[in-house]
């Protein structure tokens, strides 16, 4: 994957360099170099560097890589821990962290095999980045219209669909209107035994929301 197209090209200013030092300390903690763990994300070194100082957004992908390389999550990578295990998340206490153009929210516990996350997906975001990565994803549309691809279809989802997929399977994500789209984002990197293509429409007649 190319290291432009995976990440946004913007220069952050202080209030967003949420996620920089804490790359930064990952990879120090597990004894990596710049290079060595640039090289086992796929990324170049340069590319990293810039992550590192806050230069650049990584997108989510990105971000899932390295978390599982780092041995932590998400959730971790974007500063939101805490000093032991709490089944409850409170809306109002998680803070919006911006990355890669969208914008997440941790919906879930840290330190788990299995991420949760509410994300803003604005208009004409990364509308061209296809992503390919291990584990198994569920989406499902609180507000506005995501076009989903997956392999060669593509689906539209509106609020109160749902997609669950193997995420080896290439799949891009975009919204659909002006507005942008409104997501619950579950990943987990092990995948089950029954895992397969599926999306939920919103009626079993209703066919608008497959594209040829």
């Amino acid at each position: 994957m190319d290291d432009n197209a995976a990440d946004a090209a913007a220069t952050t200013g202080g209030d967003d360099l949420v996620l920089a030092p804490q790359l930064r300390d990952r990879r120090r903690a597990a004894g990596l170099t710049l290079e060595a763990a640039a090289h086992r994300a796929g990324l170049s070194a340069a590319h990293l560097s810039r992550l590192e100082s806050g230069l650049r957004q990584p997108s989510l992908p990105v971000l899932l890589g390295l978390a599982r390389m780092y041995g932590t999550t998400v959730s971790d990578l974007l500063g939101e821990t805490t000093a032991e295990p709490d089944p409850i998340v409170r809306g109002a206490g998680m803070a919006a962290v911006p990355a890669g153009g969208w914008t997440y929210w941790r919906a879930g516990g840290t330190g788990r095999a299995m991420q949760a996350l509410r994300v803003h997906v604005p208009a004409r975001s990364q509308r061209a980045l296809v992503r390919v990565h291990p584990g198994e994803e569920w989406l499902h549309v609180t507000a506005g219209e995501l076009v989903l691809s997956l392999g060669e279809r593509t689906h539209t989802l509106a609020p109160g669909d749902s997609a669950h997929f193997d995420s080896l399977v290439p799949h891009r994500l975009a919204a659909g209107g002006p507005g942008g789209v409104d997501l619950l984002f579950v990943h987990a990197l092990i995948q089950s035994e029954t895992s397969a293509l599926c999306v939920v429409p919103r009626e079993t007649t209703d066919t608008r929301g497959v594209r040829p």
